[in-house]
């Protein structure tokens, strides 16, 4: 049975004038709902993740390919008379705009949201940023990796005894991309209820620090720097790695009852007795002692052992796995992680698929630069094919 969500935004139309990850993943997962999500790139300064590699899939970088697809493509040059009158032309029977334009461009550009409202005042605008629209921050270039930096997250992540670290992904792009899907929906539902389009002003600083939640409330409730726990929780014992015998797993004991069931399933109901264990508070005041008594239990025997166990007792746990094992795995067999799409010309790749609406997704292909640029403003706006000629005449289009 489909999924009911693909449809749910049946009828939108999507301006992605984004660049790099946060925006364009946020355009992505509306295109998953349903929207008709037009990417729009200038002719010869294309979104430069498009030759982020390797890897690459017949010239297709896997990063270009992670957050581009089902969109259509079209070029505009935004600094020709031309191309800005077209981009209006399209804004104007368009719903959301989503861009990530430097704020001293957006003026000469004509983006700023009354020019974009006078055009539509229907219209809902995304417009992300570093730092945000406003403040002393507001022209600098917001990169992830500095943002993890300054919100706090790398003082957070990686060993206890090395330097920081940042994520693996760009997370403060992905949970930006996330806050900008929330503030489109929560858009277009204010266009019902009032009649006229609202500026949503999202910057990937303000997301970073928002998601650091229970660590940061801790700092504000106590004034202390929170120390960096490595694979460890801050506030919760045990909830960590182990090295098995073969492999490493985790282990996320939660509450006390949960540690009363961990204890029998290990085996070792002494630990469930033992006063400097028996509430999460002491577990976190002897977190050394405790932790280098399970890791000398957790190995003496194998991951598989352990799991089987602790799985049996409803302790959560798991193995930590690369992709390979686990786009082997039942799980992702069942929840279908990958969903193959063809290009233009027939061949067949894998795609992640969508949390929201797993393999049900549009199928098409992330673009190529231009792919639609005639059908958009033939069908969307109703150029004639002679203006098409023109504009692409003039340099405005390719």
């Amino acid at each position: 049975m489909k999924n009911l969500l693909t449809r749910s935004l049946e009828g939108v139309r999507v301006l992605d004038l984004s660049r790099v990850l946060a925006g364009p993943m946020a355009a992505q997962t509306l295109a998953d709902l349903g929207a008709e999500v037009i990417k729009v790139e200038h002719p010869h300064q294309l979104d430069e993740t498009r030759e982020w590699g390797p890897p690459h899939w017949q010239k297709h970088s896997a990063y270009y390919l992670s957050c581009n697809r089902g969109k259509k493509a079209i070029t505009l040059d935004l600094k020709s008379p031309e191309g800005r009158s077209a981009l209006g032309d399209l804004i104007r029977v368009s719903h959301v705009l989503i861009e990530n334009f430097r704020t001293s461009s957006l003026a000469s550009l004509g983006l700023l949201p009354a020019d974009l409202h006078a055009i539509n005042p229907k219209l809902v605008i995304c417009s992300v940023s570093g730092f945000g629209r406003t403040g002393p921050l507001s022209d600098l270039p917001g990169y992830d990796f500095v943002i993890q930096g300054m919100s706090g997250m790398m003082a957070m992540n990686g060993p206890k005894e090395s330097s920081p670290s940042k994520f693996g992904v760009a997370i403060a792009d992905l949970i930006t991309g996330q806050n900008v899907v929330i503030a489109a929906l929560s858009g277009l539902r204010y266009v019902e209820t009032h009649g006229r389009g609202l500026h949503a002003d999202i910057a990937l600083a303000d997301s970073a620090v928002a998601a650091m939640a229970n660590v940061v409330q801790s700092f504000l409730v106590t004034g202390k720097e929170p120390k960096r726990q490595g694979n460890e929780h801050l506030q919760i014992v045990p909830y960590q790695t182990f090295k098995a015998a073969d492999a490493w797993i985790i282990v996320a004991v939660g509450n006390d009852r949960q540690w009363q069931k961990f204890c029998q399933a290990i085996a070792h109901k002494d630990l469930a007795l033992d006063q400097r264990f028996l509430t999460n508070d002491l577990r976190v005041e002897n977190r050394v002692e405790l932790t280098g008594i399970l890791a000398g239990i957790f190995s003496a025997k194998d991951a598989t052992i352990w799991l089987t166990k602790l799985q049996a007792a409803q302790i959560p746990s798991g193995r930590i796995q690369g992709f390979e094992e686990l786009f082997g795995s039942e799980l992702a067999k069942e929840k279908n992680y990958r969903v193959t799409c063809k290009d233009s010309a027939g061949n067949q790749v894998d795609l992640m698929a969508s949390p929201l609406v797993g393999k049900d997704i549009s199928k098409q292909f992330p673009p190529l630069p231009g792919e639609h640029t005639d059908e958009i403003l033939k069908e969307v706006v109703g150029y004639s094919a002679e203006k098409v000629a023109n504009l692409r005449k003039v340099g405005a289009i390719k």
